[in-house]
């Protein structure tokens, strides 16, 4: 891939950049409350917990002790944030001894928790849905990752989500744990969808989002940025933590 010239690439990373959210000073909340299952949520790069508030309201109202974390997604490596902050933010979940621990991730979120699960034990572990994960990788990182401003706005993690077969997002190989994939096809951008082969979010192809040994996927008309604050997402997502499986019905 030819590269870019600075100004140009950092265009592109600006209007990257307007894809998301600030990330808040982090904290690692945990509810008092117990419940038979708990939920984990794990927001996407660059974001925050505040992005993931409409699901947490929803899942407190079905019922579930939820965690919404929120983590400093620019600052460390997708190893550091698997295997030191969601190791910790995990912790004090465990000694509480709920029958099933869940996960609710978007973007980046779920590469993490592949990794954790990848390289640690969670005998408990419940269901996963992953709202656009970059499951394969993104392109937009391939375009940009010769750019120093990319780890200078985005941090070590972003560059590892390269399409390069020996990235990490490359490395983790299939799941195995119920997996739900939720791919939005509706972008916001057209420059960066010009760019994309294929349907995709405005930031990810939904080819990119899926992972072999998934259990179920669809695709909603959504995008990126919104996608996981969307009604019709929140329902499939406590729909597939309850059943393993998504309400096709439901989706376009």
């Amino acid at each position: 891939m030819h590269k870019l010239p600075f100004r140009i690439g950092y265009v592109f990373i600006l209007l990257f950049t307007c894809m998301f959210v600030h990330c808040k000073k982090e904290s690692y909340p945990v509810p008092t409350a117990i419940n038979d299952a708990y939920v984990v949520l794990l927001h996407g790069l660059r974001q925050s917990s505040g992005s993931m508030e409409k699901i947490e309201e929803s899942l407190l109202d079905h019922g579930y002790s939820v965690s919404n974390v929120n983590y400093p997604s620019t600052d460390h490596t997708i190893q550091y944030l698997a295997s030191v902050t969601l190791h910790d933010i995990l912790e004090p979940i465990r000694k509480q001894s709920p029958a099933k621990i869940h996960f609710v991730t978007h973007s980046m979120g779920g590469i993490i928790v592949r990794y954790y699960l990848t390289n640690h034990d969670l005998p408990n572990l419940g269901r996963v849905v992953m709202i656009s994960p970059p499951n394969q990788g993104s392109e937009l990182v391939d375009l940009l990752k010769d750019q120093a401003v990319l780890r200078r706005i985005y941090g070590p993690a972003a560059a590892q989500l390269s399409l390069d077969e020996g990235s990490l997002v490359q490395n983790l190989g299939p799941v195995d744990f119920e997996l739900g994939v939720i791919a939005g096809s509706r972008s916001l951008n057209p420059i960066y969808s010009a760019l994309l082969p294929g349907p995709d979010d405005g930031v990810v192809t939904v080819e990119s989002m899926k992972v072999q040994g998934m259990s179920d996927f669809i695709v909603l008309p959504l995008s990126h940025g919104f996608i996981m604050r969307n009604e019709n997402t929140i329902a499939q997502t406590i729909y597939f933590l309850e059943h393993g499986v998504f309400l096709k019905e439901n989706h376009e």
